[in-house]
């Protein structure tokens, strides 16, 4: 590949043509039945969620069997259906979300290669890093519409299964609903930022292997172990550089003020992890030897 590169170097690449690859891809991964299946699946567990406080409050008692157990928020949704929005984030966050974009990340270059359609990309005009960079911000963009998937299925199914309102945050302050909306919005933005650096890791990955599946059991992988050792008491010197370790912050966007000490920590070491595992993704696609 490194003949043809040369003259690919030397082709204009218009911003046209950037945002027609860009475009190409993003129909190419929201076309692919594993991505449905994967947006499905995060829209049903809104709609479990729902349901099932819905069945266990209809006698009165409330969400949990009132021992404080279940994702947070679930004892408040009774009262305001928008609740079912963050409970569901909560619920979803530490492992569909994170595992769907694991999924199809780690399928974005390895899933080309096994099927031999990279050495083709790489002849258009576009060139390894910006190829890459497109992959990257398809994925990122995943992240983006799989967590408004989550957010818009709980909105739904808790104005269909509870009354809306007005809504008291976690200090105790009411607000009205448009801002609780408002704050939903934030809240949902919020955690599909926090799943950027869990991209940037899968793309890494998928750039290490021709398999796609290897790739994504590998991101997968990883993502359930940091998870794991992120509650190991043991290891609380190291706990803070894990990328999933500030990922339920979002709950301080409910407070009155907004603790913003953990949301900035949190979208910090996202931005870290983007950065130190898109450049090694960079690193290595550009000097890997594309064979298929």
């Amino acid at each position: 590949m490194s003949r043809a590169e040369g003259v690919e170097s030397v082709r204009p690449v218009s911003r046209l043509w950037t945002f027609g690859l860009l475009r190409n891809e993003l129909v190419t991964t929201f076309r692919r039945w594993r991505t449905l299946a994967l947006l499905a699946v995060l829209a049903g567990v809104p709609i479990l969620v729902g349901i099932a406080v819905k069945i266990e409050t209809g006698d009165g008692s409330s969400p949990g069997g009132g021992g404080g157990g279940g994702p947070a928020f679930i004892a408040q949704i009774t009262n305001n259906g928008l609740f079912l929005v963050f409970t569901a984030l909560a619920a979803t966050l530490p492992f569909f979300l994170p595992m769907a974009v694991g999924v199809v990340a780690g399928d974005a270059i390895a899933g080309e290669a096994n099927s031999g359609t990279l050495r083709y990309l790489l002849v258009a005009p576009a060139g390894r890093s910006r190829l890459l960079l497109t992959k990257y911000a398809t994925v990122v963009l995943f992240c983006l519409a799989a967590t408004l998937v989550v957010a818009v299925s709980a909105l739904t199914v808790g104005a269909l299964l509870f009354p809306l309102g007005d809504l008291t945050t976690i200090s105790g302050t009411r607000i009205g609903f448009a801002e609780g909306l408002g704050r939903a919005l934030l809240i949902a933005l919020a955690v599909a930022a926090s799943l950027i650096g869990v991209a940037a890791l899968g793309l890494f990955v998928s750039t290490l292997t021709g398999s796609g599946i290897a790739a994504m059991a590998t991101t997968v992988g990883l993502l359930i172990t940091v998870q794991i050792l992120d509650q190991i008491p043991q290891l609380h010197a190291l706990q803070p550089y894990f990328f999933s370790h500030y990922w339920l912050s979002f709950a301080d966007l409910m407070r009155e003020p907004v603790y913003w000490d953990d949301l900035a920590k949190n979208l910090g070491l996202q931005a870290l992890y983007a950065a130190v595992f898109g450049s090694a993704a960079w690193a290595r696609f550009t000097v890997k030897d594309i064979t298929a």
